[in-house]
């Protein structure tokens, strides 16, 4: 059973480690991607998002207890950025297999196409961590009340212990399964932002799995 709204949350603020950890592998996976399917430079962009996920170490190296508007900010320029140069790799990269440009090059291809993919996993994964509830500081310390998701913790009492929240790794989890199953699974969206930001994910998996197999299975064949 979950604290009513309002209430203060016992237990400690959510580490950043998990999110830390995601952004990094969401800007390694951007050297992934040949350059034929960009439109960005990739090192000036990587140095540019390594810089702003120095000052969110800076601000709050483990713990979420910095000043949440500043901290809130910085990340959504950071988690902007990437997003809008993974989409723009996965328009590129589908629309070079649909005019028959994107090569006879499986493992590129392939390898292309997977890091969109996880990148698109983690980049939301990260947006929802940070939206839902007015983010990871608003839900600990429950200053708002609605909730853009719900999780099954939240409406079934006895499956999980007093005051529990949702942590990062739920939200990629709820990431992980709109990538694959295109839908929601045990976690409903309930605004209408919610269902916006799953639908325009679940259209870049949609589009870069499905062509991206098609084409590696021609050419393999």
């Amino acid at each position: 059973m979950t604290s009513p709204p309002g209430s203060p949350r016992a237990d400690n603020p959510e580490s950043r480690i998990p999110v830390l950890s995601a952004l990094a592998a969401a800007i390694v996976l951007q050297l992934v991607i040949a350059g034929r399917f960009t439109l960005v430079p990739r090192w000036p962009l990587v140095i540019a998002e390594v810089a702003l996920v120095a000052v969110l170490v800076a601000m709050n190296p483990i713990r979420l207890t910095g000043p949440k508007s500043i901290g809130s900010y910085v990340s959504w320029v950071l988690l902007t950025t990437i997003t809008i140069d993974n989409t723009l790799s996965a328009a590129v990269l589908c629309q070079r297999i649909i005019w028959g440009t994107a090569g006879d090059n499986a493992p590129q291809l392939i390898g292309s196409g997977a890091a969109i993919y996880v990148t698109n996993i983690l980049v939301f994964g990260i947006w929802y961590w940070e939206l839902d509830g007015g983010g990871p500081m608003a839900r600990h310390s429950g200053e708002q009340r609605y909730r853009g998701f719900q999780f099954a913790q939240m409406v079934t009492p006895g499956v999980a212990k007093p005051n529990w929240r949702p942590h990062f790794v739920d939200y990629l989890y709820l990431s992980l399964t709109n990538s694959t199953a295109f839908s929601p699974t045990d976690t409903m969206p309930l605004t209408r932002w919610a269902k916006i930001v799953m639908a325009v994910q679940a259209m870049v998996a949609l589009s870069v799995a499905a062509l991206v197999i098609a084409r590696a299975v021609n050419v393999l064949t």
